[in-house]
């Protein structure tokens, strides 16, 4: 993907995890907006790795969505792209997160 079309499967990941959120965590999605809404972006080596990220965040049951493309430019329909997750504090993302590198 180039880098206008990832800044764009990030923005979907960030608008539907406040969705997520707002179903599952009011108090989270308060607090991250109270902090300036961080946002922290992350990659991954594969679809594998990817998938397994999505699992651990359900696990602790931190808020997660999926973003599939819809296949209108670069990548085929149903791409998954990426992943969000969060909003939700900072020390319990980490647990999902803190060995992944920054994009």
């Amino acid at each position: 993907m180039g880098i206008g079309k990832i800044a764009s499967q990030v923005g979907h990941a960030a608008v539907l995890g406040v969705e997520q959120c707002r179903k599952l965590n009011k108090l989270w999605l308060r607090s991250w907006f109270n902090e300036g809404q961080p946002k922290i972006v992350v990659k991954v080596n594969s679809l594998e790795e990817l998938l397994q990220v999505q699992r651990d965040a359900e696990e602790l049951r931190i808020p997660s969505v999926m973003v599939q493309d819809r296949g209108l430019t670069q990548i085929p329909t149903g791409t998954l792209t990426c992943i969000g997750i969060g909003p939700a504090p900072s020390d319990i993302i980490d647990k999902v997160t803190s060995e992944l590198k920054l994009l």
